[in-house]
């Protein structure tokens, strides 16, 4: 079974706490008739501080949708060839031995994508596949881990790049005053995070992590507007509906089908890496699956720590559980992504510790 191996997580250096937070949304809002309402969602998402690509005072401005295309191609290029180096160093591979690169990013446009400029910048071979996706939102960490499970799977000699870069800040519109954007305004931040999926034939054995075993995709019907973009001559005006943070009662039953199919007890499972859109999203799933809050801790430090990054906020979990070192070789657990559509997408399966890893806990 292919391998998902340790990812490499990097944010930006620029910092925006809470208190800054709900300091900009008073001074900049404080004729908004619901302003009370936003300032107490804002605080109830739990996030202590984000991290932005550019200062605060840059991201207020709007310098026009082509600026913003520029700075995001420039910061991509930028940041990526570290997260991406040390994502195939956690797998033993180089650029070479990759033949698929999964691009995933909702918060900026390029063509061709930024799979061509890997390539051509970074050592991958002139044959190796590209896949970008723009448009599953955060649901596409989850998409982008499927994805390469199913191309390591057709071919088990092979090896993939699941690459997340999300700069949410570039998205910000001064002019958008709906409650939904808001409260983006306060959820949302920047990271870029990549990882490696081994094949079965292509040394996976010899990569601790988690072996991909079963994954599905579920659209929640006649929802497809309850998360989305307007594109504007401004660039990507977020909308958000009021209905979406009560999702997980229709998303829960695809999670739960999807370990019953392994034969598994989505109750009883070891770990559990899935989507912090909010807390609600959390405590939801906690209640429908009859989970211990505790086992989502690792999304939740994602959520206090960077806030809402989209894509990335799998990755970053995943990483969390790796420098936890807990888990028990065949240890039982899910990755669940959550994004517009309503769509999920979902993975299952075993934690594959390294032999001399096993032995030193026997």
């Amino acid at each position: 079974m292919p391998v998902l191996c340790r990812p490499a997580v990097a944010v930006p250096e620029h910092v925006l706490t809470m208190e800054e937070t709900l300091e900009l949304a008073n001074r900049m809002h404080s004729r908004h008739t619901e302003l009370p309402l936003v300032l107490r969602l804002i605080r109830n998402t739990g996030v202590r501080k984000r991290h932005f690509i550019r200062p605060v005072a840059e991201t207020l401005e709007h310098d026009g949708f082509e600026a913003r295309t520029r700075v995001y191609a420039e910061q991509a290029k930028r940041r990526l060839p570290d997260v991406v180096g040390r994502a195939l160093d956690n797998s033993g591979l180089t650029a070479e031995d990759v033949s698929l690169i999964v691009y995933v990013s909702c918060t900026g446009f390029t063509m061709p994508s930024m799979t061509a400029w890997l390539i051509n910048t970074m050592g991958f071979r002139p044959d190796t596949r590209q896949l970008p996706i723009a448009q599953l939102g955060c649901a596409a960490g989850g998409a982008a881990i499927n994805r390469a499970h199913d191309f390591c799977t057709a071919y088990p000699d092979s090896n993939a790049l699941v690459v997340a870069c999300e700069f949410c800040s570039l998205c910000y519109q001064p002019e958008d005053t709906g409650i939904g954007s808001l409260l983006s305004n306060g959820l949302f931040g920047d990271a870029v995070a990549a990882a490696v999926v081994r094949g079965d034939d292509a040394g996976a054995e010899g990569c601790a992590g988690m072996r991909l075993e079963r994954n599905a995709s579920y659209l929640v019907p006649d929802t497809e507007d309850w998360i989305s973009y307007a594109v504007k001559a401004t660039g990507f005006h977020f909308r958000l509906d009021k209905r979406v943070p009560g999702t997980m009662e229709m998303l829960a039953p695809a999670v739960r089908d999807l370990v019953d199919d392994h034969r598994w007890d989505a109750s009883a499972l070891d770990f559990y890496i899935v989507h912090a859109g909010g807390p609600r999203i959390l405590d939801d799933l906690s209640k429908y699956l009859d989970v211990p809050p505790e086992m989502f801790r690792h999304s939740r430090t994602t959520l206090t720590e960077y806030g809402n990054i989209a894509s990335a906020v799998v990755l970053d979990a995943l990483d969390r559980l790796f420098e936890e070192d807990s888990q028990q070789h065949s240890a039982r657990g899910m990755i669940a992504g959550f994004g517009p559509g309503i769509t999920a997408e979902m993975v299952v399966g075993t934690w594959a510790a390294l032999a001399d890893s096993r032995s030193a806990s026997s």
